[in-house]
């Protein structure tokens, strides 16, 4: 009898661990599309699954909003390593902040939850921070090493300039915040391999 429970609690915990991850990847599209308020129903239609198991798995709105968010901030600091592996430093750097420049551009909605004073995401900023400080600093360092920037580029400030960079602006968009982190990259390269 115990041998048969074990499998079969194994599987419960597969289906769980698949419906979550399919329930965070709907929320995902979804929120994209219609903000973070757009109905329970539609993100588990999307998800595949019944509400009732969208509500086991998020008991509230807030639980799923730090679920998709927390999701893409480790995907995103996550790519780093890979970047710096396949490329050099500058177009590593670049490429990742392209990354974070459209991380950023697609939350708008879920920027604007985070503003509304949700206990559930007083945790998130740290989590950001903790996260994207680290993946941003190893690449700044093997950039300015290779002399294709400057030495003097803190990843706190370069994430916060970045991140005024994409506030949503009349006709703007995601191509627009490109243009502009581009230009940002662009002087990064002030006084490489020189005084900065």
């Amino acid at each position: 009898m115990a041998e048969n429970a074990a499998p079969a609690q194994r599987r419960r915990r597969a289906d769980a661990q698949r419906n979550g991850d399919a329930l965070r990847e709907a929320a995902k599209a979804v929120f994209a599309t219609a903000g973070v308020d757009a109905p329970a129903k539609e993100i588990a239609d999307r998800a595949g699954v019944g509400v009732g198991t969208l509500y086991r798995h998020f008991p509230q709105r807030a639980d799923l909003v730090v679920a998709v968010l927390e999701r893409e901030i480790d995907a995103c600091a996550d790519a780093a390593p890979a970047l710096a592996a396949a490329h050099e430093p500058g177009e590593a750097l670049a490429s990742w902040l392209d990354r974070y420049t459209e991380f950023l551009a697609t939350k708008d909605g879920l920027a604007t939850a985070l503003h509304k004073g949700e206990p559930a995401f007083a945790g998130l900023a740290e989590h950001f921070w903790q996260r994207f400080g680290p993946a941003l600093e190893s690449l700044l360092e093997a950039a300015a090493a290779s002399g294709e920037i400057r030495s003097d580029v803190d990843p706190r400030e370069l994430l916060t300039a970045v991140a005024s960079l994409c506030l949503p602006v009349p006709d703007g968009g995601l191509d627009y915040s490109r243009r502009m982190v581009a230009l940002l990259v662009d002087g990064l390269r002030h006084g490489a391999g020189g005084a900065a």
